[in-house]
């Protein structure tokens, strides 16, 4: 091979190499490219995982709020503060739509304290909070709002002059811009049955990304749905307290509050007074003009009342027409000054179809007349009835607590029946009873002797039947008393009732307890020893004790039916004594809705529709009817 042809190869070579070496070096461009735009890819990946995680994090955090049972306000403030924090939004309201005398116009629901919104309320003549926003129907943001779209707003005086008509300062508008990132603000419309407004967001970017603005819409779907539930949790709080008819509080708040008021009034020595009010005539209301209007006159009185309460009173409605007001820190001149202006206020407030209502008050104070929380009550409620007895339409201040009471009477006499062992009962248990009962007699917090009483007689019960219930004896006090008033009864009878349902079923203790059990049908000489047990109650139990002698009769008729088939006398009609009535009815109840060895529990329904069946039979009409008012009216307290 010659010289040149040397050569010759030699370029073909380095050619090859040089171009092998363009498209290696072309190859590594195209893949440090890709490698850039992967990285790229990745980075806006990442960022969008982030956001969509932090957006995941957020709802999660609505979704606790829209759960707990904080109030509203307190939830909504959450809300916006977590826009704010973890969206690095400038900041974020909320304005709800609202009506007054001068018109609609929107104003802030939630106000956020920071730096930015310190430079926003710079911007406007009147504070932020207090500020009425008068959005006109022909502008841009109230269309926004009813047609619930999406709009973004730039941060300029024109978008103020719409917000704030002839309210803001149009040189802080440059300012505002100036010292804060703020570009824009975006509205998305909330919409709910309890709510109208818009989420206002302060945004640093002059235009939202579309992933921005679907997270944002349905963040405000979220707080729809937050507010409804926040809604649902305030109206079912409301509703465990209040009476559903007069709205004012109901028997278990006013309980409740009684025993604090009571608490504190000790604590710091500084009285208190409890009004017991009870509208006049409900009942001749009922029968003259119907229920409709009887419901009208309690309406009536409620709204005498809450006129008439102070803002730290304790208004409530306890039974069908009856109402007490807790007056903290007043005394007993102040107490009748506000009962007599209660009673003249009713007086003058006239119900349709009925015309003139008026009721009867009794007053009672803490402190000043009794330390003791249930005399207290028994002797506000003496009062009352003294008022009622005595011509109705009037005031009467309770009397220092000198007689006894039906609780002390009933305690002294399951202690008489516990401690001689008048009952096959448990020594042991007789005895622990015995000295709870007596301890009581001695204690002054007297917001326990009725409860103590009805546990009493729960755990006697249970002896000789196993499927008594916690609590009945007292749901039967309480029916009991409830029929009780819509007979008018005088206070005495009423406290003979409440007495004698405590003691009406002791005798059944005497019975064998396999007849009580039995779950197939009863011999004719197994029921003879069935009806029996008012005459053990009444004979071998109740004689001996002479302070209950009057509660005798009553127990040894409860069982006789208005037709005259009951036992054991067979007596019918007026000749059986009324409070004698009122328990066979209230215990025939309580017998159908609790379980039997031979049937399942009735339901409450099942039980009414029972009881209306022996209505002129078994229960006088009457009585028939006046009980299932009564549990209409405890079913709404």
């Amino acid at each position: 091979m010659g010289l040149f042809d040397w050569i010759k190869n030699s370029g073909e070579k380095l050619r090859r190499v040089e171009d092998k070496i363009y498209q290696q070096r072309t190859d590594f461009v195209e893949i440090y490219q890709r490698n850039l735009a992967l990285e790229k890819e990745i980075s806006q990946r990442t960022e969008e995982l982030h956001n969509a995680n932090q957006t995941l994090l957020t709802l999660e955090h609505v979704w606790d709020m829209m759960n707990s049972s904080r109030p509203l306000s307190s939830v909504l403030e959450a809300i916006v503060s977590s826009l704010h924090g973890e969206f690095r939004y400038l900041y974020s309201c909320i304005v709800q739509k609202q009506l007054d005398t001068k018109g609609e116009y929107f104003a802030f629901k939630t106000y956020l304290q920071n730096e930015f919104s310190m430079k926003l309320d710079d911007c406007t003549k009147t504070p932020l909070f207090e500020t009425r926003i008068n959005i006109g129907k022909n502008t841009t943001l109230y269309e926004t709002v009813e047609n619930r779209r999406f709009k973004f707003y730039p941060i300029d005086e024109h978008t103020f002059s719409m917000l704030f008509p002839d309210n803001y300062f149009p040189e802080k508008i440059n300012e505002l811009k100036n010292t804060t990132l703020a570009k824009s603000f975006m509205v998305l419309p909330i919409v709910s049955k309890e709510f109208t407004g818009f989420l206002a967001v302060f945004s640093p970017r002059e235009e939202p990304k579309e992933s921005e603005v679907n997270f944002l819409n349905l963040f405000a779907r979220q707080i729809e749905l937050a507010i409804t539930i926040a809604n649902l949790f305030e109206t079912v709080k409301k509703q465990a307290v209040t009476d559903s008819l007069t709205e004012l509080f109901n028997r278990r708040f006013y309980e409740d509050a009684l025993a604090r008021e009571a608490k504190r009034a000790l604590r710091l020595n500084q009285p208190f007074t409890l009004i017991s009010l009870d509208l006049d005539k409900l009942k001749h209301i009922n029968d003259m003009h119907g229920h409709s209007a009887g419901d009208a006159a309690i309406k009536a009185v409620a709204r005498v009342i809450t006129k008439n309460s102070r803002s730290v009173d304790v208004p409530s409605r306890v039974g069908g027409e009856e109402f007490t007001i807790i007056l903290p820190g007043v005394d007993s001149q102040g107490g009748l000054v506000a009962a007599e202006r209660i009673r003249a206020s009713l007086e003058n407030e006239p119900v349709e179809s009925v015309g003139k209502i008026t009721a009867s008050i009794g007053v009672a104070t803490f402190i000043e007349q009794t330390s003791n929380l249930d005399t207290l009550v028994e002797i506000a409620d003496k009062a009352m009835y003294f008022a009622k007895q005595n011509g109705r339409n009037q005031v009467k201040l309770a009397d220092a607590a000198d007689e006894i009471s039906w609780q002390e009477t009933a305690v002294d006499a399951f202690v008489q029946i516990l401690d001689n062992h008048k009952i096959p009962f448990n020594s042991e248990m007789a005895e622990d009873l015995s000295k709870k009962l007596q301890a009581q007699q001695t204690e002054q917090n007297g917001n326990s002797a009725k409860d103590l009483l009805y546990k009493v007689v729960d755990t006697i019960s249970r002896s000789y039947a196993p499927q008594h219930q916690e609590g009945v004896t007292k749901a039967k006090v309480r029916l009991a008393s409830a029929i009780a008033k819509r007979f008018d009864l005088a206070k005495a009878d009423v406290d003979k009732l409440k007495i004698a349902m405590l003691l009406y079923d002791i005798g059944n203790i005497m019975v064998p307890n396999d007849l009580l059990k039995k779950a197939t049908p009863l011999t004719d000489e197994e029921k003879e020893t069935i009806t029996k047990h008012p005459i053990y109650a009444a004979q071998e139990i109740l004689k001996p004790i002479s302070h209950v002698s009057n509660i005798i009769p009553i127990i040894e008729h409860h069982h006789e039916a208005w037709d005259g088939t009951g036992y054991p006398s067979k007596k019918k009609g007026d000749d059986i004594p009324l409070i004698s009535q009122i328990i066979l009815i209230v215990d025939s109840y309580y017998a159908m809705i609790s379980d039997r060895p031979y049937r399942k529990a009735y339901s409450e329904n099942e039980a009414i529709e029972e009881i209306k069946k022996l209505r002129g039979k078994k229960y006088s009409e009457e009585l028939t009817d006046e009980f299932i008012n009564a549990i209409e009216d405890l079913k709404r307290i």
